[in-house]
């Protein structure tokens, strides 16, 4: 014990009330808040929902209401969903706030006083005892074997033991023992507040998601609005008023705007987001989903995410004495114990205690001293029955024992794997000296079991790995190297030895397989921000107030849902329910998949509007000799009714089992390789049935070239197309499930959602061909039979130049590619 030599009186209630006047209440000062009604009016301005606004003024100048409502819901479906996901996410630095207790035990006017944390200013004496969590940073002036839980600062699992002069901290938890502390630092002046403001500062970076739909978004708008223009230069040069021109042209644009995309877009991450939540791993912002998918390099913590967070006994040396004896004086000299099946008090000494019962050791005594665990000494002892019981580091404990053979080599035999030693003793009095060696107990926490596999597949698909921790350097070295993170290079470093430059930190841990140790806070910002700047997808894991910051800076935060703080789940964009590193793994394939199903509907979404925008094209390209084969109201028909359900659906397809093989792909979701299939092979097909079948229903009807049909045979036309789109559809969306399978080979039942929206879409069909206020409202006419037979082509030719194209490439990717080199990886692994 460490003491003093009077009795602190405290302060007075009138210094208290004028340095709490002076000082402020002891409260984390408040994070300026954005207001809700500003982050709500954020997610119905930014560029895509601009254009969508836009398409909805667009589409009520071209006399079109209904279309105009619809654009508007969608927007503000959208928006108000995106305003309560970032809601919620702005809520971590509140949840600081929290970890300040409600009461705290002081004395003042030398009587001992409960009074609201708030109300503790520096100078006050405040009493401690085992747990209570500490109201402001301290300064300890009298201790009784006090031990405190600082892993929510730290990411330490082991309990600190103060002695007087020591710190402690807000926010942490006073494990064992009693102590007298004078406040030192209150609210915004503690070491907790400092953390909280690292997590406000560190801003969450754009998804890889967000950046390429807003290029696409861009894309895609640019387009429209260009065939806009041209579409109404050229309905004046063919002699159509420039009113009706302008009209005309505004109704070609409204129908390239892709109104179904960011719903799309939504339900697809939604539908991850759930299917993620069933493997234990929940999604707080609906991009994380694509953006853990992206991921290039995870750094993960040791404690609860790779190891259990339970202490175990891994050995036992003791070469003169019985397994049992040894315990049995280890845990005597110990106070931490497993009651009722919870554990109570240092996790060491409770995995002590479960050892010590496994084995029927006798615990049985009456302790008459207790000497209890401090810095200085670095060993604790208890005298029970007269008999002296010690245990403690070796290096604390060896010198006071008579020397045993063999202990040397025990002793670094164990500290080579890695385990905590203790050495454990007895003598016939209370001297500490001439002792008896019990022997060695060697403690570790062990591995997860899956934990191993799931390294190996992050290796296999490419991602890097390195584990940041709290812990001891050469515990963390040892816990890689058992579970297989560990590098060919063995990089082992500490925080303290970290570059002071970004860029030489970057180049440093660069690299699969590093570990580093006794990191702070501060460290893991800058690890994260290190490692973007290199140009890695960054996921970040932790469990701990210190973690906030860290899981703020990084694409993706992965918080611990079992053993985690309130803070570093609020701070995270993932949260593991389960704590498996393994969990970490599924969630990652499970985002690799719904990259490739983004790039799926988006080939499906453009290989429509190919089909949509052709038979403006062929209209205006001949000069009006062959007549408009679908008019707007159709095309809209088309992009929010039938298209929508499929594009869902394939935004629901399973992952395939190549997906996890190879690197992820962070390019661009638009690329050559999806815009050749699209506008050379899937739309120009679709194009060739479309306008097929309308010009075949036209000349069966009697129309020639130049001539102008009758309005029943251009209705009937125009439906025969309209039907040859949606046919075409069907197997647009089975070839869209994979770029390098033909649709024979898929296996048809594994996306059931896909076969309902295709039944839907037959419906729609339909009601849009078969109701005639309907059809005639958009347009067109239930086709005649040889209509029908015409537009049923349309399955055949797109199966036919799907299948075509995929084994053209299938070729062309053989011979580029040697036996040894054809394993294929995440970038072909789209199905």
């Amino acid at each position: 014990m460490t003491t003093v030599s009077q009795l602190r009186p405290g302060l007075t209630a009138a210094e208290a009330a004028a340095r709490l006047a002076a000082d402020g209440p002891n409260a984390l000062p408040s994070a300026h808040r954005t207001p809700a009604v500003v982050l709500l009016l954020r997610q119905m301005v930014h560029f895509f929902a601009l254009l969508l606004w836009g398409a909805s003024v667009l589409a009520l100048l071209a006399g079109m209401p209904q279309l105009a409502v619809a654009i508007v819901v969608v927007v503000l479906l959208n928006g108000g969903f995106a305003f309560a996901q970032e809601y919620r996410a702005d809520q971590a630095a509140q949840r600081l706030r929290e970890l300040i207790p409600a009461n705290a035990v002081v004395r003042r006017d030398g009587k001992r006083a409960l009074i609201g944390a708030s109300e503790l200013v520096a100078g006050d004496v405040v009493l401690l005892e085992a747990g209570d969590r500490i109201s402001a940073d301290l300064e300890l002036a009298e201790v009784h074997a006090l031990a405190v839980n600082e892993s929510m600062l730290t990411g330490e699992s082991r309990l600190v033991r103060s002695q007087a002069g020591d710190r402690a901290f807000a926010g942490t938890f006073v494990v064992e023992g009693q102590a007298e502390a004078v406040v030192v630092a209150t609210g915004a002046r503690t070491r907790l507040a400092g953390i909280a403001k690292l997590t406000r500062e560190a801003s969450r970076p754009p998804s890889p998601l967000s950046v390429q739909l807003g290029k696409v978004v861009k894309i895609v708008a640019g387009i429209a609005l260009a065939v806009g223009a041209v579409f109404f230069g050229l309905a004046v040069l063919l002699g159509m008023e420039a009113s009706q021109g302008f009209l005309f042209a505004l109704g070609v644009t409204v129908a390239l705007v892709p109104e179904g995309l960011l719903p799309t877009v939504t339900l697809s991450l939604a539908r991850a987001a759930q299917r993620m939540a069933a493997h234990n791993a929940l999604v707080r912002h609906l991009e994380a989903v694509e953006t853990l998918g992206s991921a290039t390099f995870i750094c993960t913590d040791k404690t609860g995410t790779l190891t259990r967070n339970e202490m175990t006994v891994a050995e036992v040396w003791a070469p003169a004495y019985a397994p049992c004896e040894v315990l049995r004086s280890a845990v005597l000299s110990s106070t931490g114990r497993m009651s009722d099946g919870k554990p109570v008090g240092d996790p060491m000494e409770v995995a002590l205690h479960v050892e010590a019962l496994k084995l029927g050791a006798d615990l049985a005594g009456e302790i008459t001293a207790r000497f209890p665990f401090d810095p200085v000494r670095r060993r604790a002892s208890v005298t029970v029955d007269g008999g002296l019981h010690l245990k403690g580091a070796p290096d604390a404990v060896l010198p006071l024992c008579r020397a045993v053979p063999g202990v040397d080599d025990a002793l670094a035999r164990m500290s080579d794997r890695g385990l905590r030693v203790l050495a454990v003793a007895r003598g016939g009095t209370d001297e500490e000296r001439d002792l008896d060696l019990l022997g060695l107990v060697g403690l570790h926490d062990p591995p997860r079991e899956d934990v191993t596999e799931a390294i190996w597949k992050c290796r296999i698909a490419g991602i890097k790995l390195a584990m940041v921790t709290g812990d001891h350097p050469r515990t963390a070295r040892a816990i890689a190297a058992e579970v297989g993170l560990l590098g060919p290079d063995e990089l082992v470093v500490t925080g303290a030895d970290l570059p002071a430059d970004d860029a030489a930190l970057g180049a440093l841990l660069d690299r699969d397989g590093v570990v580093v140790a006794r990191v702070t806070p501060e460290d893991k910002l800058r690890i994260a921000r290190a490692l973007r700047g290199r140009g890695h997808v960054v996921a970040m894991t932790g469990d701990g107030v210190n973690d906030g910051p860290a899981l703020r800076e990084a694409d993706i935060g992965i918080a611990m849902g079992a053993s985690g703080t309130d803070v570093a789940r609020e701070a995270a964009d993932l949260v593991l329910l389960d704590d498996h590193f393994a969990t970490i793994v599924s969630a990652v394939e499970l985002g690799r998949a719904t990259y490739a199903n983004v790039r799926r509907f988006l080939t499906y979404h453009l290989t429509d509007n190919v089909a949509e925008l052709t038979p403006f094209a062929v209209w205006a390209l001949s000069g009006g000799t062959i007549p408009l084969g679908l008019s707007v109201l159709q095309v809209l028909a088309l992009d929010i009714g039938t298209d929508l359900l499929p594009a869902l659906a394939l935004g629901a397809e399973p992952a395939n089992p190549r997906t996890m093989h190879g690197p992820a792909r962070t390019g661009a979701l638009i690329d050559r390789r999806l815009i050749g299939r699209v506008f050379g092979v899937l739309g120009p097909a679709q194009a060739l049935a479309e306008m097929g079948a309308f010009v075949g229903v036209l000349l069966l009807g009697g129309w020639h070239l130049g001539t102008a049909p009758s309005p029943g045979l251009l209705a009937a036309a125009s439906g025969t197309a309209f039907a040859a789109v949606v046919l075409g559809q069907f197997a647009n969306a089975f070839a869209c499930r994979s770029e390098t399978r033909w649709i024979g080979r898929m296996r048809w039942r594994s996306n059931p959602l896909l076969l309902g929206a295709i039944a839907v879409e037959a419906v729609l069909l339909l009601i849009f061909l078969g109701v005639p206020g309907v059809a005639g409202l958009l347009g067109g006419a239930f086709p005649p039979a040889t209509g029908w037979a015409l537009a049923v082509l349309a399955i055949p030719v797109m199966v036919l130049a799907d299948t075509a194209h995929k084994a053209w490439r299938a070729r062309r990717v053989s011979e580029a590619e040697s036996p040894s080199e054809s394993t294929m990886g995440h970038g072909d692994a789209l199905a």
